[in-house]
């Protein structure tokens, strides 16, 4: 953490940067941080900006490109925290965000409007606050730990907040979203791995996008946690020109499966300002999901998903109705229908088609205008 790579000088040692990325860097500096650790880095091809481990991370003029909104909170997660940073939008589970701090920065984070930021950082009496909410809400009976990044908490911090969750009788489980075995895996230490075993039942979801990521040192990260008896899911994001074609899916399924990580989500990628690069059309996820089914292990499949503020809504034909122009009108599992804002980017082509549509009444959506990351 202390040598991660955050200027362009300590960049060059890794890659030698385009006008592109340079241009983006300058850009972007006073709306979204970056930050590289030196594992990651070493995982970039030096020479080739489109390397699917260095688009995720390098800033680039793209962010700045129009987009249909500016930087936004789309699931509404404002609106649903309570208490500073603990989301309850699900009856039975709360997101608990303790903190605003990642290892790497990743290019199309959901939560742009809070990671890197110190307004969102939390202090001890912010954490009980939300904690002493847990205890009050008996319903509560799931709590993950994100954020940022939980685990760039030390194991002091981690035991506080662990021992806690786990003196309310009605929590069973406690989650954590982590990106740690896939940006700086050496952060997985014994100590942590004991840490976590004492307040058991836990799980983690973790975050790799591309066969690349999934590295030896990543390996033994993930060995220990299995060792200790920590469940691994993986949640992927659908990211074009980096996982958006069925034999890069297919190697990181089975390569997280021979890890013996579950893959669990593959997410639609969320409409945040500045993303529009990563973007593809829901039509290309539902086709590669086609794509892989048959062709591989059953449970190497993950559920191919959109988060909404209606919950996450599973993109498939019993949900998703058809396209009415820019956006894909769908069912939720809470019964309101949304339309998701989801023009088909240049140049994409695939062979699915959703049935075109007239736009119906009374349905919810995000309202969009041409706006840029800047703004």
């Amino acid at each position: 953490m202390q040598h991660r790579i955050h200027t362009v000088e300590d960049l060059r040692d890794w890659i030698t940067p385009t006008a592109d990325e340079l241009q983006g860097i300058e850009a972007t500096q006073d709306v979204f941080r970056w930050n590289i650790t030196p594992y990651y880095a070493r995982l970039m091809d030096p020479d080739d900006p489109e390397c699917p481990v260095r688009r995720q991370v390098v800033p680039r003029a793209s962010e700045l490109a129009p987009d249909l909104v500016g930087v936004v909170d789309p699931l509404e997660e404002v609106a649903h925290s309570p208490v500073k940073n603990l989301i309850h939008n699900y009856r039975d589970r709360v997101a608990f965000c303790v903190t605003s701090e990642c290892a790497i920065y990743c290019r199309y984070c959901l939560r742009k409007r809070m990671v890197g930021d110190a307004d969102f950082m939390m202090r001890r009496e912010e954490h009980q606050a939300a904690i002493d909410y847990i205890a009050a809400h008996s319903e509560i009976r799931d709590v993950l730990l994100t954020g940022g990044d939980p685990l760039t908490f030390n194991e002091r911090h981690l035991e506080w907040l662990l021992s806690h969750l786990r003196a309310i009788d009605h929590v069973e489980v406690i989650r954590f979203g982590s990106r740690m075995p896939v940006k700086l895996p050496y952060r997985i230490t014994d100590d942590l791995c004991a840490v976590l075993e004492r307040y058991h039942p836990v799980w983690i979801n973790t975050h790799f996008n591309h066969p690349k990521e999934l590295t030896d040192d990543a390996a033994a990260a993930i060995d220990r946690l299995l060792r200790a008896g920590v469940p691994v899911g993986n949640q992927t994001v659908l990211l074009r020109g980096i996982n958006d074609d069925a034999a890069t899916l297919r190697a990181l399924c089975e390569g997280l499966v021979r890890l013996r990580v579950r893959p669990y989500y593959l997410y639609q990628a969320q409409l945040i300002g500045g993303t529009a690069h990563f973007r593809t059309s829901i039509e290309r996820g539902m086709a590669l999901m086609e794509a892989l089914q048959g062709t591989t292990t059953g449970f190497a499949i993950p559920t191919y998903v959109l988060d909404t503020p209606h919950g996450k809504v599973p993109l498939t034909r019993s949900y998703v109705q058809g396209r009415a122009g820019d956006h894909v009108i769908m069912t939720t599992p809470r019964g309101p229908r949304w339309a998701e804002p989801n023009p088909i980017p240049s140049g994409e082509h695939t062979a699915y088609a959703l049935p075109v549509m007239d736009w119906p009444d009374g349905i919810d959506t995000i309202p969009t205008e041409a706006a840029t990351f800047a703004a």
